[in-house]
């Protein structure tokens, strides 16, 4: 029974072994010479990691249903990986250029995504609260990773401070939980809530469990971190913050509350829907009078977990399909995006205020095209995938009778455009300014143009995650 339960979780052993080594490793050689190896070797292992995962057939709990290896599970945990391994690629080289790479960045991105797999097949809220916190603990200290920047050091601290107070708010709900459930498994929980008459110290907990974790997402009114860690942290760090932590964050969020309170959905479904229309809205006003891209790329993303939690509020199978969906999607344009983001440099210093793309198309053509497309798909422009993925969730929402819902994402969608279509203005019809630099590292333009790229291809048949998505979400809501 053990070893069966072992063979579950080994992909999980097997990256912690691999982040023990790589540390004892580095420290006894040559520390930060090997970091550069070492991004490329973890970026390998995670891709291969999450092709493993994605072809093998293992028994779908462990540990007496402590442990979920199902579909969603699989699912979510190959967007990590793959995310994951994208971002240590496109962060080697601005890594290196800022002597910022060192030989415990890799390790301690190895670290959060071993917490982000455990967050997605939690079956029990000790494993949930394990998971989040080992997670959370690694990105608080690569956010601060910027030892001689104040902007880093508040950012790391900032987190720190409102993490520790979101995590003390899921500990706080799964303790409510547990004391009126009797158990910490799931499936005692979902048997203990009954179908719509859960008690109400249960309902208290399930309050601020989603309260913990709608910190996670960056959803409003629990945002308020966002801003500031997206622009203190250096550019390959947040752009690892806006990719695999949120798919992780989404991942734990539909697992709870189908997995644990699926019996109840009427009593969660009003609450997240709230919280989507706030973080649609203030995500979306609050970037207009953004001029640093990074903090742009932050009020984007509030208003984009809104929109994923819209599928997730209409408390349905395709409410989860459409959110897998959307989160995919969501994250290639970011990588896209970011990867943009890291080669905006003058005179070797980067460069992050939108006003210096005035009439970049003038001095790169290619890469203003790109950068188009992925604004416009942000944006949820026909044809592009990025308006595929919002129709998936505006239909969820509607289908599970939250019209009003709908149209709210539609109207907030539209009040969105704006800041993308800014930065298009910009680069087309932006008056001469001084040209940034042209990218110093391949990859990172070839990022760029594979994510363009993707938007635009991606439009046949979404690559195939819709099926995929859909058999995952089955997996979770039956």
């Amino acid at each position: 029974m053990l070893q069966a339960d072992l063979n579950v979780i080994l992909p999980e052993i097997i990256l912690a072994c691999y982040a023990m080594l790589a540390l004892v490793g580095a420290v006894y050689t040559g520390k930060d010479k090997l970091a550069p190896m070492l991004v490329w070797v973890t970026a390998a292992i995670f891709t291969v990691g999450a092709l493993w995962i994605a072809s093998r057939d293992v028994a779908p709990t462990a540990f007496y249903g402590m442990y979920n290896a199902d579909g969603f599970a699989r699912f979510a945990q190959v967007a990590i990986l793959l995310s994951g391994a994208a971002v240590l690629v496109i962060s080697q080289d601005y890594m290196s250029r800022r002597n910022l790479l060192t030989f415990e960045y890799p390790v301690l991105v190895v670290l959060a995504v071993i917490g982000m797999m455990i967050m997605v097949s939690a079956g029990d809220l000790i494993i949930l609260y394990m998971g989040l916190e080992l997670q959370s603990l690694a990105l608080y200290v690569v956010a601060a990773s910027r030892r001689d920047s104040v902007k880093s050091t508040e950012a790391g601290l900032k987190y720190f401070v409102l993490g520790s107070l979101s995590s003390g708010l899921v500990l706080y709900g799964a303790s409510l939980v547990y004391g009126f459930s009797g158990t910490t498994l799931f499936t005692g929980i979902i048997a203990a809530a009954g179908e719509g008459q859960a008690p109400l110290g249960l309902l208290f907990g399930l309050v601020f469990m989603i309260s913990g974790m709608a910190f996670k997402v960056s959803a409003v009114p629990f945002h308020m971190w966002t801003p500031d860690v997206y622009e203190g942290a250096p550019t390959p760090v947040t752009a690892f913050f806006a990719t695999a932590p949120k798919i992780a964050a989404m991942g734990l969020f539909a697992r709870v509350v189908h997995a644990a309170f699926g019996g109840i959905t009427a009593d969660w479904q009003q609450i997240i829907a709230l919280i989507s229309v706030l973080s649609m809205f203030l995500g979306s006003i609050a970037a207009i009078g953004q001029t640093n891209i990074k903090r742009l790329m932050a009020y984007s993303s509030i208003a984009h977990m809104g929109y994923a939690l819209m599928g997730l509020a209409a408390g349905t199978a395709f409410g989860v399909q459409a959110m897998l969906i959307y989160m995919v999607i969501y994250v290639i344009m970011n990588i896209g995006a970011f990867a943009f983001i890291m080669t905006m440099e003058r005179d070797g210093r980067p460069i992050t205020d939108i006003t210096a793309l005035k009439a970049y198309s003038s001095t790169s053509p290619a890469r203003a095209l790109a950068v188009l497309i992925l604004m416009f798909s942000l944006a949820g422009v026909p044809p592009l995938v990025g308006f595929f993925g919002k129709l998936y969730v505006l239909r969820a929402a509607y289908d599970g009778g939250l019209a009003w819902l709908a149209v709210m994402g539609v109207i907030a969608s539209v009040i969105g455009a704006y800041y993308y279509l800014r930065i298009v203005y910009y680069m087309y019809f932006g008056d001469n300014a001084e040209p940034l630099e042209a990218p110093r590292a391949p990859i990172l333009a070839g990022a760029l143009m594979l994510s363009a790229a993707a938007m635009l291809l991606g439009i046949v048949n979404l690559f195939g995650i819709e099926g995929v998505a859909q058999a995952a979400a089955l997996t979770l809501v039956q």
